[in-house]
């Protein structure tokens, strides 16, 4: 696709892309595919799928208690658990704000290690990178955000999410639907949103301006970006998604480089 020639132009030392189809097809790449980046955020949607596994396998229930007082799973994923962007602290009722919080996904990859007695990044391993022969990927921190990763394996990852093979469709479903609809709070790197829109470990684009995907991008578009200038989405209606890793940190050239490319791709894709 000539629209990913565009990440040669943007002002970071490495940089890597991929389209690809509902099908699973690769409809374009450009960059080096094996090279391995920090995923920063772009590491919650995995951890996520590794927990709705959790969730079929029937170890742990969305709506069983994890986190702080009156929180469940549901809310670790949604980002309303009330529980702070980075400490340990709550910040509001369960279900009131939507409060992005590495700190909820680490409380919920503890809580998936006690119910399993496994390792989270053991179980993310076992139940999501090893079946999707994701095998440069690794977690050797926090599930919220110590991912590493390359664009080959995502393409894995960006295929199971069009058309999963691990989970069933009617909880990917879910997962990608709006969780606690009209819930109000930061997109991090863009400000306040009314409503700021997730599923259970996605981001939705809804209606929400400014935003990191594009502005031709249909409303149901879901996934995720990362500080380390990564991002991963999924557009149902466009029946594709895109995945785009870096090594410079996501900052006001991401903004900037991130949607034009977003409306290319889109444009190409026809």
């Amino acid at each position: 696709m000539q629209s990913l020639r565009m990440i040669e132009n943007w002002p970071v030392p490495t940089a890597a892309a991929a389209v690809v189809r509902a099908d699973g097809t690769v409809a374009g790449t450009c960059g080096p595919l094996e090279h391995r980046f920090p995923l920063a955020s772009v590491t919650k949607p995995l951890a996520a799928y590794a927990a709705l596994l959790a969730v079929e396998e029937g170890a742990v229930e969305l709506d069983e208690p994890a986190g702080p007082e009156g929180a469940t799973v549901r809310h670790l994923l949604a980002h309303t658990s009330g529980l702070a962007f980075d400490e340990q602290r709550t910040m509001a009722e369960p279900g009131t704000r939507r409060l992005y919080s590495n700190t909820g996904f680490e409380a919920l990859g503890d809580h998936i290690a006690k119910a399993t007695d496994i390792p989270f990044a053991q179980y993310l391993h076992e139940a999501v990178l090893e079946p999707l022969g994701m095998t440069a990927t690794e977690l050797p921190g926090s599930p919220a955000k110590d991912g590493v990763s390359t664009v080959a394996d995502l393409i894995r990852f960006a295929a199971e999410l069009q058309a999963p093979r691990l989970l069933a469709p009617q909880t990917l479903a879910e997962a990608t639907s709006v969780a606690y609809p009209g819930v109000t709070g930061v997109l991090p790197g863009y400000g306040h949103q009314k409503p700021n829109d997730w599923g259970l470990g996605f981001e939705i684009r809804d209606g929400k301006s400014p935003h990191w995907t594009g502005a031709s991008s249909s409303p149901r578009t879901f996934g995720h970006f990362g500080q380390s200038g990564t991002f991963l989405w999924v557009d149902p209606d466009a029946r594709a998604a895109c995945v785009a890793l870096t090594d410079r940190a996501f900052g006001p050239w991401a903004i900037e480089a991130w949607p034009v490319l977003t409306d290319a791709v889109l444009a190409e894709l026809g």
